[in-house]
């Protein structure tokens, strides 16, 4: 069964891809990881000045994680080396989706990117008959270049709901209530905080619970707004992918057309480093009990 990314690793140096573990403790060694503290290269939309020196500063954007992995060493003994090299080819095999790489390199902890083998390397020469091989090297690709906290963060809120407050037709009156009076449970304000504490924006999941009618999520420091004009049912789940862009209703059905004049396309809906607030709405008579989920992993470049 597969884990969690990164539920393997134990120590600084391990580096786990899907279930593979390498480092400290395993068959598998290293000598060098390379693109992992890269800055990735950057498309720049940076254009000359027509009439003067220098340019227009334009947007950054960064390309494809290169990562690599050199003098890769495997030891085993001499009777199982061939088990030990299988278990290695077979995950790093070529695949059509993205699997975990995370990286332990220091206190600060593992970090994750989502990548695919490109290449291995696994010289056979004469150490290999006493079960060992050297020289090896393996290389990843990550589409997306950010490096990832390992843990998930998750932010909810639900739907403003005023504070009941005192029944003046009913309550005795202050002259013969009890202090303090009570004016009941505190309400809510429809608001929540999420925390991005690395130094990269991080793009969430967003997930509408109904029952709740044309659901929004409003970035407040941005004034960004996700908005769908829909009825979500008690039980539906409305999931906004702002990584890939993808609106779903209940996993399966596309509902990306039902995204109102106000919302913004949903790939520019990120969270910055830092605090950011954000408020959930919906329309006036939406059912009280609408939620919003929103999961989020600091970013790092």
């Amino acid at each position: 069964m597969k884990g969690e990314a990164g539920d393997r690793l134990t120590s600084v140096g391990q580096i786990q891809y899907g279930d593979l573990l390498i480092g400290l403790g395993t068959p598998y060694t290293y000598k060098r990881l390379t693109g992992w503290g890269d800055l990735p290269a950057l498309d720049s939309g940076t254009v000359p000045r027509a009439g003067s020196h220098g340019a227009y500063p334009g947007q950054l954007l960064a390309q494809s994680r290169t990562i690599g992995l050199d003098g890769l060493m495997v030891r085993a003994p001499r009777a199982h080396i061939g088990a030990v090299v299988e278990e290695l080819e077979t995950a790093t095999v070529p695949v059509d989706v993205e699997l975990p790489l995370a990286v332990w390199t220091d206190e600060r902890g593992p970090r994750l990117v989502w990548a695919r083998c490109l290449r291995r390397m696994l010289p056979v020469d004469v150490g290999y008959r006493v079960g060992t091989l050297l020289g090896g090297a393996v290389e990843w690709e990550a589409t997306d270049p950010r490096r990832y906290g390992l843990l998930e963060r998750t932010a909810t809120a639900s739907l403003p709901t005023p504070e009941p407050g005192l029944d003046w037709q009913t309550d005795p009156g202050p002259e013969r209530a009890d202090w303090p009076l009570d004016f009941g449970a505190v309400g809510s304000a429809g608001g929540m905080s999420a925390t991005n504490t690395g130094n990269a924006s991080t793009h969430p999941l967003v997930e509408f619970r109904g029952p709740v009618l044309r659901p929004s999520l409003t970035n407040l420091r941005t004034g960004d707004v996700l908005e769908y004009d829909l009825p979500l049912a008690a039980g539906d789940v409305l999931t906004v992918d702002t990584r890939a862009g993808t609106v779903t209703l209940n996993g399966t059905a596309s509902r990306l057309y039902t995204a109102t004049s106000r919302s913004v396309p949903e790939e520019t809906f990120a969270l910055a480093p830092g605090t950011t607030d954000l408020t959930f709405r919906a329309a006036p008579d939406s059912d009280p009990a609408g939620t919003v989920l929103v999961r989020y992993r600091p970013a790092y470049w």
